[in-house]
């Protein structure tokens, strides 16, 4: 990193570890005794344990605190664990409530001004800078994600294109007429825009975009080849979720792209063992908590994400990372006795450059056993061209792959390119579960 460089950034992201822990702690003492005193479910939650805000003296103390779940935020809907009166909530978000209840999550003026702020810093670790242009793919409305990154590129000084998600036409067309530098969308629909340059014979060389800040669902190292080959592009991940705040609690920095870089002075993570819910060692794999160390509306304190993944040390900022997300406890599949996440099987099919980032896992059961197919799809460049014995062979070769590194056997059906059904406003449907569910 350069001079200029550093001197751009915020004295917190150089910190010494023992200043970051400083601060960490009194906010998190903060955030423990605005929550207890203002939310009377967590309260009762933490009478029933016996633990007390004056409890925590060191940031290891809290473990001591109850966890917050997904149920119960459901449980409360809507209001019922905002720390502040209704009145001082500005915004609300939510979740799309498919399995249930929606979450809902408040804003105060002064959350919102705090996410911009950490959006703003993510877009410039990522390699955006003031006067680019930001092309917004992600949905607005309750997702946190347009409107989440919208204002954080206008705080950094940015010109946005609040364009959405769908129109996938559209989309292409504008990157081609108004030249955005970067683009925010999740790496799925992402996909999508691309395959439609492919289309139009569009040479990725010819676009102005030279990053691409994704998010909103998993994606792995075959993911980020893929789009900066179709793209050509620098492709960061950033992270963030409804409940702890949107985009933003954490993202990848472009001189290393090395796993995001967690915003630290403002969240704190730990790593817990997703059946015991024990604290895990520093450098463990298992599953991700968050605690808010400055929210005011909706504190969340160690909020369990499900997301599994663990923590790295510091690189290009003195702040530790996530190391790839690799699946969520409630998104595990349970076949024939293995687990297994969508992720993984995406990076086998990746190991083929024959073969697109576009799939779908089909679960079935045939008398007491499940069946798996995984459905994916050549690249525009091979369909119609290849043998049907060569496509047999990259499905084999795709079937060996999983049932060698996850221990599943499958049928793998590789199909046309633009076979499978696109995303057109998000997150891609990767999971069709036909098993009948138990009486």
């Amino acid at each position: 990193m350069n001079a200029p460089e550093a001197a751009a950034l915020e004295p917190i992201e150089t910190a010494s570890r023992d200043e970051i822990a400083a601060l960490q702690l009194q906010r998190l003492r903060w955030s423990l005794r605005h929550a207890y005193d203002n939310v009377a479910p967590y309260r009762a939650k933490c009478v029933e344990r016996g633990v007390h805000p004056d409890d925590c003296k060191q940031l290891e103390n809290l473990a001591l605190f109850p966890f917050m779940t997904k149920s119960d935020l459901r449980e409360h809907y809507p209001f019922g664990l905002f720390a502040v009166p209704r009145r001082d909530v500005v915004r609300l978000h939510a979740s799309s409530g498919t399995t249930g209840r929606p979450i809902v999550v408040g804003y105060t003026q002064g959350d919102i001004d705090r996410w911009s702020a950490l959006v703003a810093r993510s877009l410039r670790a990522a390699g955006v800078r003031p006067g680019d242009i930001v092309h917004v793919a992600y949905g607005y409305g309750l997702f946190t994600g347009g409107l989440g990154a919208h204002y954080g590129a206008e705080r950094l000084g940015c010109t946005v294109v609040p364009m959405s998600g769908g129109q996938t036409e559209k989309q292409a067309q504008l990157i081609r007429d108004f030249k955005p530098d970067a683009i925010m969308v999740t790496p799925s629909y992402a996909l999508v825009i691309a395959e439609e340059f492919e289309r139009l014979g569009v040479d990725p060389a010819e676009l102005s975009l030279r990053l691409g800040i994704f998010g909103a669902e998993p994606w792995g190292a075959g993911m980020r080849a893929e789009l900066e080959r179709k793209l050509g592009i620098d492709a960061l991940d950033i992270y963030g979720l409804t409940e702890v705040m949107g985009p933003g609690v954490a993202s990848e920095c472009v001189e290393t792209k090395d796993g995001p870089v967690i915003w630290e002075d403002h969240f704190l993570p730990e790593i817990v063992d997703p059946d015991s819910g024990e604290v895990l060692p520093e450098g463990s794999s298992g599953e991700l908590v968050f605690t808010s160390l400055t929210k005011e509306a909706f504190p969340v304190i160690r909020y369990r994400t499900r997301d599994l993944t663990r923590l790295l040390p510091p690189s290009a900022r003195a702040f530790r990372r996530l190391d790839r997300i690799t699946g969520r406890s409630d998104d595990m599949l349970i076949v024939r006795g293995v687990n297994v996440f969508p992720s993984q099987i995406e990076e086998q099919l990746l190991r083929d450059a024959r073969l697109s980032g576009n799939y779908q896992l089909v679960l079935t059961r045939e008398g007491p056993l499940d069946q798996l197919e995984v459905r994916c799809e050549l690249q525009r460049a091979c369909s119609g061209t290849l043998p049907r014995a060569e496509v047999d062979a990259i499905a084999r070769a795709a079937a060996h792959h999983i049932k060698t590194i996850i221990g599943l056997s499958s049928r793998v059906t590789v199909m046309d390119f633009d076979t499978l059904q696109r995303t057109q406003t998000g997150k891609a449907r990767r999971v069709i579960d036909q098993r009948p569910r138990p009486e």
